[in-house]
């Protein structure tokens, strides 16, 4: 385990009530009242005035900006704000119940400190009265975490066509290499306005991988020992003896006791011994209850 996961696992166990309960049932209805009001105020957008913008930070003295940001929309469209905010909901909810309130909580708290620094960080390169963070990917990678843990269970996407997570998740990291490469090119032609583009998917990557490195780590060792069992000398002499003698005895396995095959009874478990001296095969009935062969 990483010292950072070290740090953060003592951190959450000795401080069980830090954290905010339905963390996310706020961050949505934050959201929500904050698109009610750009709607409805003539000539004001609420928005403007809650984002992230180091400018009116540094020189207007208006702090208030490193929190509020987070309850910013990230479209004034009704219909993508209104799926966005069910999807973060549910997401989040379901990772606060796994993980608990206190690690759930520095995970998104986290994730809101990597951002206002970033957000410091472009400022650096474009120093004008614009907004340079915001939580639209921190949100997003919130569904890595998910994939993470849930990669199996299926749910329907557009509420009809029936999926698994971790391809939804593969299509979440297109769409994130997509945004990089885009502004990257964009670079010689907008100038630094496409750093932050760039900055903000991969300050959400950092905080997500930051909570599962050990367990990508562990699963690709996973997979490399599987790929390597799958392409062992043994492994591909087993498959050849055992296609071998299906083909020519009409059966793979058979019991050394009682004599019954697999292919007279192909609901019958089989099993070979490994107290035995070779590769004997035994029936259920039979494989605690025989006689080891030296």
């Amino acid at each position: 385990m990483s010292v950072i996961q070290r740090w953060l696992d003592r951190f959450c166990y000795k401080h069980p009530r830090f954290g905010i309960p339905n963390l996310m049932l706020v961050v949505v209805i934050g959201n929500i009242l904050v698109w009610l009001l750009d709607q409805f105020s003539q000539g004001f957008s609420l928005s403007s005035a809650l984002c992230f913008a180091p400018y009116y930070i540094i020189h207007k003295g208006e702090i208030w900006r490193l929190l509020t940001f987070i309850f910013v929309p990230t479209t004034s469209n009704l219909f993508f704000l209104a799926i966005s905010l069910y999807f973060y909901y549910w997401i989040g909810s379901i990772l606060e119940r796994q993980w608990g309130v206190t690690k759930f909580t520095v995970f998104y708290l986290l994730g809101v400190v990597l951002n206002i620094i970033a957000g410091f960080l472009v400022y650096l390169f474009i120093p004008l009265p614009v907004e340079t963070a915001t939580m639209h990917y921190v949100n997003l990678s919130m569904f890595f975490s998910f994939a993470t843990l849930y990669g199996e269970m299926q749910v329907l996407l557009f509420f009809v066509i029936p999926v698994k997570v971790k391809w939804l998740a593969w299509l979440d990291a297109a769409l994130f290499a997509y945004d990089i490469i885009y502004n990257l090119v964009q670079l010689p032609t907008v100038g630094m306005f496409a750093l932050a583009g760039i900055v903000a998917p991969i300050v959400a990557i950092l905080n997500y991988l930051i909570f599962f490195w050990d367990d990508l780590m562990a699963s690709l060792g996973r997979v490399k020992r599987q790929t390597a069992h799958r392409h062992s000398r043994q492994t591909v002499n087993f498959k050849q003896a055992t296609k071998h003698a299906q083909q020519t005895k009409g059966y793979i396995h058979k019991c050394a006791v009682c004599g019954k095959t697999d292919t007279d009874y192909p609901d019958e478990e089989f099993r070979y011994c490994s107290k035995c001296n070779g590769y004997y095969c035994y029936c259920s009935e039979h494989i605690h209850n025989h006689v080891h062969i030296e």
